[in-house]
């Protein structure tokens, strides 16, 4: 059901697909056996680990006092002061349960509030027919956008323009974009593998302000890693809106959109509603993490932690001749070999690494819970395989050390 968690993305025919348990950064398998997850954390999830005990008991004492009632939960009220405070531009806020759907909440409530259909994005959104749209012309214009390859069958035809693709740090496309369409929003991840060049963002904002056009930031991925709050901050550029997801909850399922009193208030002329966006265990979950990552600054740890992987990556890929390209902040970091068969030695790593108890492909989410210790066994057996790289580069088939198929890069149709 998650394209991301497909064991075609990681080592087919070998990953081990189902879980028993997790704690911490460790995984057990439903045979038992245990792995050390140096990989994406659940998708990006979960900065403080599997299993936080203080985030835990805050949702089991919810689930003992009632999940779900007639009435609406207290917690989404507090969780709402608390992101209006880490956002303080913003005025109000929406409740969700996945990213996809709190990305449609907020081109809906866009939508609403200037009168105007077309958006214009850059970055991955989700899965709904808004997004998937842009890949409705003769070309594949979502594929640098995160996954090639990404088929918009099932979407409407008549979509067909209505969201418009612009390149990052691109502001000469984005310009021509807002010069011959009439936009409701420009929505973009603030940053993903690459920071922003040439005041990008700034510029983007001045342009937004100037057409009337609604800004809208998708901290999903990006949100509470490097900062408390959204990484926007970093740069110093405000937007309308806002999104959060992903590690908001340590992995229970919450997202928000947060946004200008003006713009959110559109959501009262439309029709965004949904029975199980009041339950209660999100936001408990929520304002639980909040707490932990306030009180321990758990934005600057994994910075930090990201900061050191990226390093000894590239100390070993100088250490055996071989060139890697790094990319992602640093507690989203990942390296992909300058070679013709860089997905066949990810994929040999990935199937190495989890003979040693290792999940561990090119990428690595961290978390609090990547311990000095974690990290140094992890880099021991990196470094023998960056050896067997530099001799796959050298003449050695690398095919012939495979036990199954290639990875995929993207997105393929499961027969």
């Amino acid at each position: 059901m998650l394209l991301s968690k497909r064991p075609e993305m990681f080592l087919p025919d070998q990953w081990p697909s189902y879980f028993s348990k997790a704690k911490g950064c460790k995984v057990w398998d439903l045979d038992g056996k245990e792995y050390t997850d140096v990989s994406i954390m659940g998708i990006g999830t979960n900065t403080l680990g599997y299993g936080h005990e203080e985030v835990d008991d805050a949702v089991f004492r919810v689930v003992r006092d009632g999940n779900m009632s007639t009435f609406c939960c207290p917690e989404e009220v507090e969780l709402a002061e608390k992101l209006i405070e880490l956002n303080p531009w913003a005025g109000m806020v929406r409740f969700s349960r996945s990213g996809g759907e709190v990305n449609s909440i907020a081109i809906r409530i866009a939508r609403a509030a200037s009168g105007k259909d077309k958006v214009a994005i850059c970055g991955y959104h989700g899965w709904h027919d808004w997004y998937l749209s842009v890949n409705l012309g003769e070309n594949d214009a979502l594929a640098g956008h995160l996954l090639p390859g990404l088929e918009p069958a099932g979407v409407p035809r008549g979509l067909r323009g209505s969201t418009i693709p612009f390149t990052y740090n691109n502001f000469e496309e984005l310009l021509d974009i807002v010069n011959h369409n009439d936009l409701a929003a420009i929505k973009m991840e603030v940053c993903r593998n690459m920071g922003p060049e040439d005041n990008f963002l700034q510029k983007v904002r001045q342009l937004a302000t100037e057409r009337n056009i609604i800004l809208i930031f998708d901290e999903c991925t990006s949100g509470f890693r490097q900062t408390f709050g959204g990484l926007y901050q970093i740069y110093g550029v405000e937007p309308d809106m806002a999104i959060y997801g992903k590690t908001l909850g340590n992995g229970y399922a919450i997202t928000a959109v947060v946004g200008k009193t003006e713009i959110m208030e559109a959501a009262q002329k439309t029709f965004i509603s949904s029975t199980f966006w009041t339950e209660r265990i999100g936001p408990a979950a929520a304002i639980a993490s909040l707490k932990v990552m306030e009180r321990i600054h758990s934005w600057d740890i994994i910075t930090q932690i990201g900061k050191e992987i990226k390093q000894r990556w590239q100390t070993l890929a100088d250490k055996h001749g071989v060139a890697i390209t790094q990319w992602g902040i640093p507690a989203l970091a990942g390296y992909t070999f300058e070679s013709k068969n860089a997905l066949a030695y990810k994929t040999y790593i990935t199937q190495e690494m989890l003979a040693k108890g290792y999940l561990a492909g090119n990428s690595v989410y961290a978390c609090i819970e990547h311990t000095p210790e974690v990290l140094d066994g992890y880099f021991y057996e990196l470094d023998k395989l960056f050896a067997d790289i530099r001799e796959f580069e050298d003449g050695r088939d690398v095919m012939k050390e495979l036990k199954g198929p290639v990875c995929h890069s993207g997105f393929k149709r499961l027969n």
